[in-house]
């Protein structure tokens, strides 16, 4: 199972600079609104994009989808960890949670 990461830990990591954040949604939710710095990585384009958009495997890497009931991070996050990526963690909450706090985003 996949580590969660709590909002306020999420934004400090995204604060630093020391995250890679995947938005597990995609298409025309990603490009309606994602969190700053998210890159679009759906779990069908996991095996042929990740060499390339996450080069280090031991690099800190969250997914988010839109909800806890959203199964879309898990799946990223769980594919990600199979093809051996070692820092992966998920912020459940998602989206939603992210702009209920007011905290801003981007949109494509």
């Amino acid at each position: 199972m996949t580590a969660l990461i709590t909002r306020d830990e999420l934004r400090k990591e995204l604060d630093a600079g020391t995250v890679t954040v995947l938005d597990a949604l995609g298409g025309d939710y990603y490009a309606r609104q994602h969190l700053p710095g998210a890159r679009p990585l759906v779990r069908d384009d996991v095996d042929a994009q990740a060499p390339t958009l996450l080069p280090d495997l031991d690099a800190a890497i969250v997914t988010y989808c839109s909800n806890i009931a959203c199964p879309n991070s898990g799946q990223v996050a769980d594919r990600l960890t199979a093809l051996g990526y070692t820092n992966v963690r998920r912020y459940r909450e998602g989206i939603q949670d992210w702009v209920e706090a007011g905290l801003p985003t981007e949109s494509a």
